[in-house]
């Protein structure tokens, strides 16, 4: 159940042995249909009470619903659960009441005010075995689970292209580190994704997604298809395997690749653009964040030519990539400066958060390899997609199950959410 502080009555209230206020917990449970919340809270309206708290849910057309509420002293708690209870039961639910302390109320007012979480679990199921893992890191560090909401219609389906289940949480903050560590050791070892956000004001109000384009908006990399083309590729394989080893810069390794293109025909370079396929999910992904009315940016290290195309087809804000210069039709071998490097891409994130008005805090960067660091660190949400151990690391989060789109999930779009937006764009 959601807890949410409806009224400051508990301390509002003149506690003098005269007029002290009862407070109780109710739950009703039953067969759901519409108007059963109205017919409840009704009865309770004609006692005169205080709603402190509530929270409903519908699991499989039953409906569970919670509610914690303060009674006037002068007022009956005997007749209004005598009252509750026979409204309920010809309403087919059945009641139960707790009395609840004063003390109780503290603690819980206490507790409403540490810090809370939310834990996505993604796959494409999520099992009894994913959610009994996840929660007992979280019994382990004394985490308060509040909430669970599935945000795809189904968790565990062969119908079902994606899973996701969304737990809110609440607990000590020295834990992160812990339960951060723990919950990537868990998804490796289930074959699932856990992300851990803090719960802010941020996490829905996003407004700028960054993309590294190879091998993260596209499955491929750009360079290795026009080395290949040129009867190179495994020259440029070499140069980025020391690369990797830390033997040379990007600057460096990308110079040296780009130079092994010399000669290349354009119309060759050209082929590319309806070779190399979009990533799962990129367009849904993209199409959605456009109806939402985010900025969107590639920020690639990869080559202009093929971003302006994705630019064209996706309908991308911002494009920032290097020119592969081409004289009189033929690849010179040479990139025109400045190299759209790891610092550089930063900086640009920077800048464009900066042209929109957009707070790092509210900015998305999405990429696989250590070139994107540098911008993962800077954005609000710094997310490793499909991502080499490295860069799944030092990412605040990692998606390595499912296509682009899963990314929705992680800024709290429901799959319903997504039909409804989709209808509408359809008509």
């Amino acid at each position: 159940m959601c807890h949410r502080l409806l009224s400051s009555g508990i301390f509002g209230t003149d506690m003098s042995a005269e007029s002290t206020p009862s407070y109780l917990l109710i739950h009703f449970s039953g067969p759901d249909r519409p108007g059963l919340t109205a017919d409840l809270t009704h009865v309770l309206a004609a006692h005169d009470v205080n709603i402190l708290d509530i929270g409903q849910a519908v699991v499989h057309e039953t409906l569970a619903l919670g509610i914690l509420i303060e009674i006037p002293a002068s007022k009956s708690v005997t007749s209004l659960k005598i009252t509750l209870t026979e409204h309920a039961r010809d309403l087919r639910l059945e009641p139960s009441f707790s009395a609840v302390s004063q003390e109780s109320l503290e603690r819980w007012l206490h507790d409403s005010y540490q810090p809370h979480f939310l834990i996505t679990i993604l796959g494409r199921t999520v099992t009894a075995r994913h959610l009994a893992r996840v929660s007992a890191i979280l019994a382990a560090h004394a985490f308060n689970v509040y909430r669970i909401e599935p945000l795809t219609q189904h968790i565990a389906s062969d119908i079902a292209a994606n899973a996701c289940i969304e737990i809110s949480a609440s607990g000590d903050l020295s834990r992160e580190a812990a339960m951060r560590a723990e919950f990537t050791a868990a998804a490796e070892e289930l074959s699932v994704d856990i992300a851990f956000q803090h719960e802010s004001i941020f996490r829905r109000n996003r407004r700028l997604f960054a993309f590294d384009m190879d091998s993260t908006l596209i499955q491929g990399e750009v360079i290795d298809e026009l080395a290949r083309m040129a009867g190179v590729g495994d020259e440029v394989v070499k140069i980025t395997e020391a690369a990797m080893r830390g033997e040379l810069n990007f600057d460096e390794s990308f110079t040296r690749r780009v130079s092994l293109l010399k000669g290349l025909p354009a119309e060759r370079v050209y082929t590319l653009l309806d070779a190399i396929p979009l990533t799962e999910g990129a367009e849904r992904l993209i199409r959605t964040l456009r109806r939402l009315g985010y900025k969107t940016a590639i920020l690639s290290g990869g080559f202009k030519f093929f971003a302006n195309h994705l630019q064209q087809k996706l309908g991308i804000d911002y494009v920032y990539a290097n020119d592969l210069e081409i004289i009189d039709g033929t690849v010179t071998g040479r990139v025109i400066p400045p190299i759209v490097n790891g610092e550089r891409k930063a900086a640009l994130l920077k800048e464009i958060a900066g042209r929109e008005s957009i707070s790092l805090e509210q900015v998305v960067a999405v990429g696989d390899g250590a070139n994107d660091i540098p911008m993962l660190s800077v954005a609000g949400m710094g997310i490793a997609y499909r991502a080499k151990p490295r860069v799944r690391q030092q990412a605040s989060q990692s998606i390595s199950w499912l296509g682009l789109d899963g990314l929705l999930y992680l800024i709290g779009v429901r799959d319903r959410d997504l039909r409804a937006s989709e209808a509408t764009e359809s008509k």
